[in-house]
């Protein structure tokens, strides 16, 4: 099909495109915009979200911490999805990501409530006069953290990784966004028996608080067996508790000669 434009009409033709800012030839028909079908950014495919399930972001921060957790395979990458956990505003006003101490293989597995100033300032739990308190505790049953032994360490986390502001209780919310990943930490360290210490710890755990009553009653959480014990700070502010926090111990040096729980 011959053109029906000549050299010259052509080339004018071209630099009237030019001043009018036309740069680029699409197509060499014409194209109705109107009449295209348009398909709507929707966002990732579905392949795509399989593959790479991480990326999915959703509405509700409690979902997306379900999500997450389920995803981290081994401590590790627990540990690093709490520290990139961006929901819990916690996080922000805290110096470090409070996650563990002591041996993941240990069968005891100890719960507290929160992170206090000196937890925070160097990023582990339990170190404070509450934490020094508790590694005595633990001595006088034959139990460190620092042992490498599993029949003889514990492994120590916290309901929260983060410092509340002037040490406050966690809300109700803080706690329910942090809940999937504990329950994940649970999962991923299999302890024969979880003590939890303090009424958060409780909270967070069996959905109760009144630790004066739920001391020393083992009872269950997730599948695993739970004792709920008074918490070393109370201990300090409350020393007349000892007593009770002693017959407490006296569980774990059942479950370290014995080998079971009784419950």
């Amino acid at each position: 099909m011959e053109s029906v434009f000549d050299l010259k009409s052509a080339k004018a033709l071209l630099e009237w495109h030019a001043e009018l800012g036309i740069s680029e030839a699409i197509s060499e028909r014409p194209i109705n915009r109107f009449e295209s079908k348009v398909e709507a950014d929707l966002g990732p495919k579905t392949s795509e979200l399989k593959d790479n399930p991480v990326n999915i972001i959703l509405d509700n921060p409690t979902d997306e911490a379900v999500m997450v957790s389920a995803n981290a395979k081994n401590l590790s990458e627990l540990k690093a999805a709490i520290e990139n956990f961006p929901h819990c505003d916690l996080k922000y006003g805290a110096r470090n990501a409070v996650f563990s101490a002591g041996s993941p293989s240990a069968k005891i597995m100890i719960i507290g409530e929160a992170p206090g100033r000196e937890e925070d300032f160097q990023g582990e739990p339990f170190v404070g006069r509450a934490g020094q308190l508790l590694d005595r505790m633990l001595f006088a049953i034959g139990l460190s953290r620092e042992a490498s032994d599993a029949e003889k360490s514990v492994y120590i986390t916290n309901v929260m990784p983060w410092r509340p502001p002037e040490n406050r209780d966690p809300t109700q919310d803080e706690i329910d966004m942090m809940l999937p990943f504990l329950q994940r930490h649970i999962e991923l360290v299999e302890p024969k028996v979880i003590v939890a210490m303090g009424n958060v710890s409780c909270q967070s755990l069996l959905g109760r608080r009144g630790i004066t009553k739920l001391r020393g009653v083992w009872v269950e959480a997730f599948g695993f067996p739970v004792l709920p014990m008074l918490h070393p700070a109370y201990l300090l502010r409350n020393p007349v508790a000892k007593r009770e926090a002693w017959s407490d111990l006296l569980s774990f040096n059942r479950i370290s000669s014995r080998g079971r729980v009784d419950t």
